[in-house]
């Protein structure tokens, strides 16, 4: 079975950018030397490499991408920084 991955990219301008791939040495290596004009990393390089996980359902890998794509930049942060326990409080809405 093959594996696949869920990766952050923090961008030049200090954004984040999530995807998902099969051969995540491949991607890096797409995003840092700008292989596809088009995608959101192109102008936004270097690109550095900030969190990954593994899976062994793509399906399962696309769906957490699509729900990190979703999340707000602190939510990210806290992920990539293996702060596990803040993120449901996270994504609660604040009310004033």
């Amino acid at each position: 079975m093959q594996q696949s991955y869920v990766y952050i990219l923090l961008c030049s301008d200090g954004t984040y950018y999530t995807g998902v791939t099969s051969k995540l040495e491949q991607r890096l290596f797409q995003h840092e030397s700008g292989f596809y004009q088009e995608c959101y990393t192109f102008k936004r390089r270097p690109v550095q490499l900030v969190f990954y996980c593994e899976f062994t359902d793509i399906n399962f890998a696309i769906d957490k991408e699509k729900q990190i794509k979703k999340w707000s930049k602190a939510k990210k942060l806290a992920l990539i920084n293996g702060e596990y326990d803040a993120l449901p409080n996270l994504a609660k809405k604040k009310f004033k």
